[in-house]
């Protein structure tokens, strides 16, 4: 371990008398290296021109099962995290560069727009599950082709659950045709694979205008529905567009096989982004008239953040309470509870911002 450091010592003194180097390798960037020593605290890696890289305690356990079978010598890919450390060492993530490397391959997937092969491994309400390397992809029923597709009559939905449970286990040609790494979202398409033109299937649509669907699948990052008078098209409402409040979960506003009735609000390369709040009365705009500063009122804590807690108040108002007043976000915890009403006082309330500011009115220990 001794000689690691002084090697470590001598790669400082040289990137201070060589500040070029340092410019060669940034913080996210993906390496290669080979494992030089390993503990259940440390992992050290040659990166070679670079000098040495650390896995350190934290990130040995969340790539635990990467690590497990690693021995002396082996080749390892990891992302940089610092690149020059307290200990002289290039911090090293070796998770993190999993996740990178899984999603940069999908990029280069969906950049190709050419059909690949995946085998359907599990099915809900919405569609079909599919692996892409380490990813996990859905395919929404409205993007299977319309081969595949049973007939609907009336509420009866158990020809589509029995279509959809049939082809679990089976291999389908398709496209990527979504794939964002900050959400999580990687969306692929049988249709689009198979050449089905959804921008022609949009056309007849503009935006501005309501339509009616149904509600063919819930995620983290929003909801899917399926058009009713065209179900080859599916558009999709995101969180964001739910409600004129933070949704932390889409299944509070919607669930699957609710009928709806939504704006357009963008189409783009065939897709249809839509939106429920702006069919919905605006409570932000009637906010100055319910509430003022130094009005005492009652709250019930939704949903904690980094910056502080988010209270829901009459009205479908939402304030906050910053994370300040409480010393720290733990401090804040013990002295919050998720689901459970306080007394608050309100420092300020700003419509065009759609802000109010909240301030424990009665400090309570639970």
């Amino acid at each position: 371990m001794l000689a690691g450091k002084q090697n470590n010592s001598v790669l400082s003194q040289l990137l201070k008398s060589e500040p070029t180097l340092l410019s060669i390798l940034k913080s996210g960037d993906l390496v290669q290296g080979v494992v030089l020593e390993q503990s259940s605290k440390l992992l050290l890696v040659d990166l070679g021109k670079y000098g040495t890289g650390a896995v350190y305690r934290g990130e040995i356990q969340n790539a635990r099962e990467v690590i497990r079978n690693l021995k002396i010598g082996d080749p390892i890919h990891a992302k940089v995290l610092v690149v020059d450390n307290e200990d002289g060492y290039i911090e090293l993530s070796i998770s993190e560069a999993g996740k990178q490397k899984a999603w940069a391959e999908v990029q280069e997937i969906k950049e190709k727009d050419e059909p690949f092969t995946v085998k359907i491994t599990g099915c809900n309400k919405g569609g079909l599950v599919a692996p892409i390397g380490q990813l996990s992809a859905f395919l929404p029923i409205s993007q299977l082709s319309n081969e595949r597709l049973p007939k609907i009559e009336g509420d009866d939905k158990s020809p589509l659950t029995v279509t959809l449970q049939s082809l679990v286990g089976t291999e389908l040609s398709v496209k990527i045709i979504d794939a964002n790494p900050r959400t999580g979202k990687l969306i692929i398409s049988e249709r689009e694979a198979l050449g089905v033109n959804t921008r022609e299937l949009v056309k007849g649509y503009t935006v501005g205008q309501v339509v009616e669907g149904i509600i063919s699948s819930v995620a983290d990052f929003g909801a899917f529905m399926k058009f009713t008078d065209n179900l080859a098209i599916e558009g999709l409402i995101h969180v964001s567009e739910l409600e004129h409040r933070v949704v932390e979960n889409p299944k509070e506003v919607v669930k699957v096989d609710d009928v709806v009735k939504a704006q357009i609000v963008d189409i783009k390369d065939g897709r249809v982004s839509l939106s429920l709040k702006v069919l919905k009365s605006d409570p932000w705009l009637s906010v100055a008239d319910r509430y003022r500063e130094g009005q005492e009122v009652t709250g019930t804590i939704y949903s904690f953040t980094p910056f502080g807690a988010i209270v829901s108040l009459d009205g479908g108002i939402q304030g906050q309470v910053h994370v300040t007043a409480f010393g720290g976000v733990e401090e804040m915890k013990k002295e919050l509870s998720h689901g459970k009403e306080y007394p608050f006082t309100i420092e300020s309330v700003r419509p065009e911002e759609r802000r109010v500011t909240l301030k424990l009115k009665i400090a309570t220990s639970h």
